[in-house]
């Protein structure tokens, strides 16, 4: 059968080439160009090999092979094995909630009792390297780093792990920004402190400290900002003209919130984490009085 098309279609090919019709030429080849997609089986593997192979094992045996998913019994019920839950004291009859959140990190109830954690979205440090420095022979021999006197009198530079940036003044005082967390931070200005230090000028790490953390929050629901605004109209300040968001401004834990209608929170202004969490427990309350 093989032989006979091969025949069949030199034989076209010789009709064709000695053809001097332009319009039989470029039909032929493009019927030549549509090629049959390769046959699927069971030891071979094409595009539609999964559904054949699927199509061949349900005629073989009449049942469907069910996916593999491991919170799955073989009866095909469902099972919580293996998943942090822990029962809940407020639901009767030792019901079971979740204490696991968004990628599976447990979260403590007591703590965080509206059960979202603020992300921590950066860290910003202080550190006394106790030198003066001439921050234009730096700028010359440290990488990633640049140094314009006329707009910032600072040296800007710059590490890809943990990824912050670092002002280095000529007092000898750094400002370390963009870290995830407090230990990121920690660790980046110690690495530009040894970028200093590598350069040939005597410095040392002394008077590290936190000066402000930023975290932000999706509550997933509206929120109504002119009610809110009305209400707490003391801490708060709203003008869409300005600025989509309404300023909140709690005193115990000095924390500035900015709140925004979509339901997106962002903290600032702590100096440790914990105060991030206060805040957010104590404001969740109230934005869920004030949701749409």
């Amino acid at each position: 059968m093989l032989c006979c098309l091969s025949l069949i279609t030199r034989l076209c090919k010789l009709i064709v080439l000695r053809s001097s019709n332009y319009h039989v030429r470029s039909t032929f080849f493009f019927f030549l160009m549509i090629r049959r997609p390769p046959r699927s089986t069971l030891s071979s593997s094409s595009a539609a090999s999964d559904v054949y192979k699927r199509q061949v094992s349900t005629q073989s045996t009449g049942t469907v092979n069910p996916p593999h998913h491991p919170w799955l019994h073989p009866s095909g019920t469902c099972s919580m094995e293996g998943l942090p839950i822990q029962p809940s004291s407020g639901m009767p009859g030792g019901s079971l909630v979740q204490s696991f959140g968004l990628g599976g990190m447990e979260i403590d109830m007591e703590m965080h009792p509206s059960g979202l954690i603020p992300t921590l979205q950066n860290v910003v440090s202080t550190v006394n390297l106790g030198a003066k420095l001439p921050l234009k022979n730096i700028a010359l021999q440290a990488r990633n780093s640049e140094y314009n006197p006329k707009r910032f009198a600072a040296v800007i530079m710059r590490i890809r792990d943990p990824k912050t940036t670092a002002l280095i003044f000529s007092s000898g005082k750094m400002v370390c920004t963009g870290a995830k967390s407090e230990e990121f931070s920690k660790i980046a200005a110690r690495k530009y402190a040894r970028i200093i230090q590598k350069l040939g000028y005597d410095v040392c790490f002394k008077e590290f400290k936190i000066q402000n953390i930023v975290g932000s929050v999706d509550v997933k629901f509206p929120i109504r900002l002119e009610g809110l605004a009305f209400a707490h109209g003391h801490f708060s300040s709203y003008e869409p003209e300005i600025f989509p968001g309404l300023i909140y401004r709690m005193q115990n834990p000095k924390i500035v919130l900015l709140i925004f209608v979509s339901g997106k929170v962002v903290l600032t202004g702590a100096k440790e984490r914990s105060q991030t969490y206060q805040a957010f427990e104590k404001i969740y309350p109230v934005l869920n009085e004030y949701r749409k």
